[in-house]
């Protein structure tokens, strides 16, 4: 058996070697993490609703994706309207203001409507009116990023639920950073429709941490091909 390496060659394999296997590790980790939040998010989902003050008292990473029952009235005179898509088509989730019983101010997404519903009056049956009950799930919006457009005050649309800004356009006092996203119980006439809450985690860390071994392997493969080729490392 012969086995006489390259020194310089071979502690730069080694070392590439140990990063490209470190990175794979840390994505195995990654992806141990993902799994436990995607089903710490279903059981929120699942559990049934709490109080406010059940939430107002949890951590936001705690608090997100549990569901909440709010008794109260909108405040219909300051809907603000987020721009989306659903498929190919503009929607519009209606953002309204509600504050209960006690008098605390939360944001609450009713739900999306098209373009041609976006004015109250052409949906002027689910503006409820008086004391009502909503629930729907606690969300942490995403703020606004370097690309996000202006909002249009004048017709009051903005194109991320940009809490801050729409308090602060509307002299809000919320109680929360929240967005309570109402669930699907249908509204009078049917729009707005409730029940829009999307939960999706993009989870390739297991696919990453295939690609950080693969190549570790390939390097491998390829500092014994050398040698053999060399004839440093032989069997014989």
């Amino acid at each position: 058996m012969r086995f006489r390496p390259y020194p310089g060659f071979t502690i730069a394999t080694v070392i590439l070697f140990a990063i490209l296997c470190g990175l794979g590790f840390w994505q195995l980790e990654r992806l141990s993490w993902k799994l436990a939040l995607i089903a710490q998010v279903e059981a929120n989902m699942a559990a049934p609703p709490l109080t406010l003050d059940t939430l107002l008292a949890m951590r936001q990473d705690q608090a997100q994706y549990h569901r909440v029952t709010l008794q109260g009235a909108f405040d219909h005179a300051k809907e603000a309207y987020a721009f989306a898509t659903a498929g190919s088509a503009a929607v519009y989730h209606v953002l309204t203001p509600f504050r209960t019983e006690d008098g605390r101010v939360l944001m609450v997404d009713r739900g999306a409507v098209p373009k041609e519903k976006l004015a109250p009056a052409s949906r002027a049956a689910g503006n409820i009116k008086g004391l009502t009950q909503v629930t729907g799930v606690w969300r942490h919006p995403d703020p606004p990023g370097s690309f996000t457009p202006p909002p249009d005050l004048h017709s009051r649309i903005w194109y991320a639920r940009d809490l801050a800004g729409i308090a602060a356009a509307d002299k809000l006092p919320l109680a929360a950073p929240v967005v309570i996203e109402a669930d699907a119980t249908p509204n009078p006439g049917g729009w707005p429709r409730g029940g829009q809450t999307v939960v999706s985690f993009r989870n390739q860390h297991l696919g990453y941490a295939i690609t950080w071994f693969g190549l570790a392997l390939a390097l491998l493969c390829i500092w014994l091909a050398f040698h053999i080729s060399r004839g440093r490392v032989a069997l014989k």
